[in-house]
């Protein structure tokens, strides 16, 4: 028999069709930040990753990478994510810091939910992340136990720098402790009040650029147990001065250099998920009905202040109209058997009168930046209380809790209302307080009676626990980063 003969030219194609796809590039690129679930409410989440080239700070910073991302979300038990909600495709630009977030909705009530970020440098040529979790709120119809914690003063450098407060080794390489006790608390939420950063320390480094706001992000963020609690907790965060502009800052502007306002409050919402990043106006003061028995507020006290040089009195905020009318009308229309405003500075205290080092510099010495302070922003205070005593506040179970303060403490204003200071998160970033009646303090006359106050300089957090039951309690809890437990105070709905 004949054998076929097959033209030279047909046999190349026959080889070219068996020839084997090109292999796709290697992936080197990672989430070397981890993910975040913010902004949970009831039926939606904002979910934020940073794609890297590391998962460590290298030369300074955590460099970033661009690429393509989307979350994939999916019911706890889903772990295989075959019916998993899908994002859009999301780009990983430059001009973003590499960062993708995105709202995702739709989602059911006091239900646990799992996510992973699939990403690479290509929508065809992608690998997944680890699987992350976190709880959607219970809602106004949620009659179940909600527990959460609130934190602030997150400093790096007093942690990470050499000194006789600073961190073990051990520590410095892990982030600091009082996030592994928290994730060993498994708190539904964490509530970050600000400061959560520090751009003006050490301030002989502060470089007032978008890149240098940047890095001190990354250089927090990356820190292994900050990766480990957001894995599994869901987060709201607020900011304040060192994490807006630099300490005890306003709106205005005395040096060129210095952070605009507007730097300041854009690189805030681009590093943490607090608002929809499709929103055309976004506001950062919120309210969220947690279960029947809790509802929070979360005020923005940077973005509308008056400057704080501004002579006191009834022209002079530090909300704005616009907030303060939204908190009214909120509180006003809330049923929740507990409400609790969570500010990120301080409405009673006591505080320090004046600021450190000013008088000797021949600048004018008071403090101005808080609501407590007489010569900044007290009379709104007092204006506020009243309203909340004309409308029966005192008796509605509702409580204020601040951060900015680096000790803990619980007082009473001497009208009866309730503060609890969370106390700086780190130890190394912790001092002893003002009491009632102590003269450096802006309470001279000890009219603020003050149950406790942290015996001695310690870093920690508050944690709050809210059970329902025919007398729903709320308890207030302090411990520090270790875990111990430093003082509780609990609240009988009604009593």
């Amino acid at each position: 028999m004949r054998a076929r003969t097959i033209p030279l030219i047909l046999f190349g194609a026959l080889l070219a069709g068996c020839a084997a796809e090109p292999a796709p590039e290697p992936i080197t690129i990672t989430n070397g930040q981890g993910e975040i679930a913010g902004e949970v409410t009831a039926d939606s989440v904002i979910l934020q990753s940073r794609l890297t080239t590391e998962a460590v700070i290298v030369d300074g910073d955590v460099p970033g990478a661009p690429g393509v991302a989307r979350f994939e979300l999916a019911t706890s038990g889903s772990d295989d994510f075959a019916d998993a909600m899908e994002s859009p495709w999301l780009d990983a630009t430059a001009e973003r810091d590499y960062i993708v977030q995105t709202r995702m909705t739709g989602l059911t009530a006091g239900t646990r939910y799992v996510y992973r970020l699939r990403y690479g440098p290509s929508q065809d040529n992608t690998r997944v992340g680890p699987t992350r979790s976190f709880s959607t709120l219970p809602g106004a119809d949620g009659a179940t136990e909600v527990n959460f914690v609130v934190v602030t003063g997150m400093n790096y450098n007093p942690f990470h720098a050499d000194g006789p407060r600073a961190a073990s080794p051990e520590d410095k390489a892990l982030g600091y402790p009082a996030l592994e006790t928290i994730l060993g608390k498994q708190p539904e939420f964490f509530v970050a009040t600000g400061d959560n950063v520090y751009y003006d320390v050490p301030f002989g480094r502060f470089e007032r650029t978008q890149t240098f706001m940047r890095q001190k992000w990354h250089e927090q963020l990356v820190q292994p147990r900050f990766i480990d609690l957001f894995a599994e907790v869901a987060t709201y965060w607020e900011k304040d001065d060192h994490d807006y502009r630099y300490n005890d800052t306003d709106n205005t502007i005395d040096n060129e250099p210095d952070p605009s306002p507007a730097l300041g409050a854009a690189t805030f919402l681009e590093q943490v998920p607090v608002v929809d990043p499709n929103a055309a106006n976004p506001v950062t003061y919120r309210t969220h009905r947690v279960s029947r028995d809790l509802q929070i507020w979360l005020t923005e006290g940077r973005d509308y202040r008056s400057p704080n040089m501004a002579p006191a009195g009834p022209d002079k905020t530090l909300w704005g109209a616009e907030q303060l009318a939204w908190l009214k009308r909120t509180l006003l229309e809330s049923d929740a058997t507990f409400k609790i405003l969570i500010s990120p500075t301080p409405m009673i205290g006591p505080d320090d009168a004046n600021q450190a080092g000013r008088q000797a510099e021949g600048h004018d010495p008071f403090k101005r930046d808080n609501h407590s302070n007489p010569y900044g922003f007290q009379y709104e205070r007092d204006a506020f209380f009243d309203w909340l005593e004309e409308n029966d506040f005192l008796e509605n179970d509702f409580y204020i809790v601040v951060g900015d303060r680096h000790w803990q403490y619980h007082s009473v204003h001497a009208r009866g209302f309730e503060e609890f200071s969370t106390g700086a998160l780190v130890d190394a970033n912790s001092r002893m307080g003002r009491y009632p009646g102590d003269p450096e303090s802006n309470d001279p006359d000890a009219l603020i009676e003050q149950p406790f106050t942290s015996p001695e300089p310690t870093g920690g957090f508050l944690e709050v626990t809210v059970t329902p039951g025919d007398a729903p309690a709320a308890a207030f809890r302090w411990f520090d980063e270790r875990g111990a437990l430093t003082y509780e105070t609990i609240r009988t709905a009604g009593m």
